[in-house]
């Protein structure tokens, strides 16, 4: 049986909770098996921890870098005693969603990029603390994520784990690799400009991918509405868990292989990413 895991889903996302479990029931209807909820802040810890027993699936703690502007020092003594408490719960499966994020011009400059460097360290030592993934936020900042890997990683070098909506280079693709890293390909791959994302998703070793939707965000091509549709009332369309296959066709096109052959191999390789997933699916 054809099964896919979207490994990064904001189901939390919703308006409310009956709209999240509806939307999960589609992903269900769809093949998609398991979905993995990252938090963002302190104050979505709960309803993604809820959301995931509520639907069977699996959640992360963090803070994401978007988020490290409100942030208190207290905020990362409260996730190091969530993940304490929750340690032993198999559906806690990673810290994240963390990382740097080197887009928005605010986050580029003090004191916020300071700031955002401080926090992604300090989770990724609580990581270590309690032997779980990550799930990493690169946006622009692959290099200075790789390298804080690196530093909190020392004589060990090694770390499982999913660098989320990746959009770097081969170069840097396999230096995640080498550091135990899976790469989260989703939406943006469908668009036929993504030409060095599409490039990537061709050449680089089936066992490296994992599958993700981001959603609400992300939106694979035929959701997508231009600037003048919008201006128009067109409504931008909202991403779900349940477009992860037609995504994944669009790779196993790519590919030349058969979407069954991606499902099989991507799910795989979440398993390995995220260890704790083994024990959820039946498999």
């Amino acid at each position: 049986m054809t099964i896919w895991i979207d490994t990064h889903c904001h189901l939390d996302a919703q308006k409310s909770r009956p709209l999240a479990q509806a939307v999960r029931a589609r992903a269900a209807i769809n093949s998609v098996a398991h979905c993995v909820l990252p938090a963002v802040e302190l104050g979505n810890f709960d309803v993604v921890r809820e959301l995931a027993h509520t639907t069977g699936d699996s959640y992360a703690l963090g803070i994401h870098p978007l988020c490290v502007k409100p942030a208190l020092d207290a905020h990362l003594s409260r996730l190091d005693a969530t993940l304490m408490q929750h340690r032993d719960d198999p559906r806690l499966v990673a810290v994240g969603e963390i990382g740097l994020d080197f887009f928005l011009p605010e986050l580029c400059v003090s004191p916020l990029r300071e700031r955002q460097e401080y926090f992604f360290l300090a989770q990724l030592r609580l990581a270590q603390k309690y032997d779980l993934p990550v799930i990493l936020h690169t946006r622009r900042s692959v290099d200075r994520v790789l390298k804080g890997l690196r530093e909190v990683a020392g004589a060990r070098g090694q770390w499982h784990g999913i660098a989320h909506a990746f959009n770097g280079s081969e170069q840097q693709a396999h230096a995640f690799m080498a550091l135990g890293f899976k790469l989260g390909f989703g939406g943006a791959l469908t668009y036929e400009r993504a030409l060095q994302l599409r490039r990537l998703a061709i050449s680089l070793p089936l066992d490296a991918i994992v599958m993700e939707t981001d959603a609400p965000d992300m939106p694979p091509h035929w959701l997508y509405k231009t600037a003048e549709q919008r201006a128009a009332g067109a409504a931008q369309g909202r991403n779900e868990p349940g477009e992860l296959p037609r995504i994944g066709a669009e790779l196993a096109a790519l590919r030349g292989i058969s979407a069954d052959e991606l499902a099989e191999a991507t799910t795989r390789n979440a398993l390995v990413a995220l260890p704790r997933l083994r024990a959820l699916l039946p498999l």
